[in-house]
């Protein structure tokens, strides 16, 4: 589909958001492409990296509010649970080049990726608590992991932006560049795992991986259940609503 471009040469698939008149926010559909490409490159001995992209000034406004009110999340055979169930478990080598905005699943995918590079432009949010939400794509356990405590509850509780400079700090990110060089920085990186062996980098990754990784799908169930009934909740639909009517919500009855 043409709101993801999927590109594959010399060992790399290279997946870009191509929505940037959206700010590449996610549809369903978009969900689904993202799933196909990374089910079939585990898949596909060709394919020894993959690399997630978005344009020099956005990665990802996170989820398309239309498309999510109006085809939200039935269970966990869904789209978007196709998709981190997928990324979760992905068994290569995994990375993002981001700039520019990367709003709620634009950030929390990062989690799951083994090399992030950003711009220095990149501003990350998880805003769960603001849309009457909670965290999903297992935050709520790996954010705590790599950001402490503290800083975790105040990304997550305040789900205020924090630059690519604190995102390097904590180790979200690998390094910061200018925006107009992040993306072939990435690609320059993925070339090189390409080179290596692959069975060497997938055991690797399953070794560094091992310890957590039912715990990590077992969180994306947990949180993918309580996501599901609070979007039911009035908190969730006052927010929505708001947004929708461009105002500000009011979460004093809810």
């Amino acid at each position: 589909m043409s709101d993801i471009l999927v590109h594959t040469e010399a060992g790399i698939r290279t997946l870009t958001f191509n929505r940037a008149d959206k700010k590449n926010s996610i549809t369903s559909a978009m969900y689904g492409a993202l799933a196909d490409a990374l089910a079939g490159a585990a898949d596909d001995p060709a394919v020894r990296v993959v690399l997630i992209q978005g344009h020099e000034t956005v990665f990802s406004a996170g989820n398309d509010i239309g498309d999510f009110l109006n085809n939200p999340p039935a269970g966990l055979d869904s789209p978007v649970f196709r998709f981190l169930k997928g990324i979760a478990t992905f068994p290569k080598p995994l990375i993002a080049a981001v700039c520019g905005p990367a709003v709620g699943v634009g950030t929390t995918l990062l989690f799951h990726c083994d090399l992030v590079y950003a711009g220095d432009n990149a501003a990350f949010s998880m805003p769960f608590v603001n849309l009457g939400l909670c965290p999903e794509a297992a935050s709520s356990l790996l954010v705590p992991q790599m950001l402490g405590y503290h800083r975790a509850a105040e990304a997550l509780l305040l789900g205020e932006p924090f630059m690519a400079e604190a995102a390097l700090e904590v180790g979200l990110v690998n390094r910061v560049l200018p925006p107009t060089e992040a993306n072939a920085y990435a690609h320059s990186v993925a070339a090189k795992l390409a080179a290596k062996p692959l069975s060497s980098l997938i055991e690797t990754k399953r070794l560094m991986k091992k310890g957590q990784s039912e715990l990590v799908l077992k969180t994306i169930a947990e949180e993918g259940a309580s996501f599901g009934r609070m979007l039911r909740e009035p908190a969730a639909k006052e927010a929505f609503g708001a947004f929708m009517e461009r105002r500000k919500p009011d979460f004093s009855k809810v």
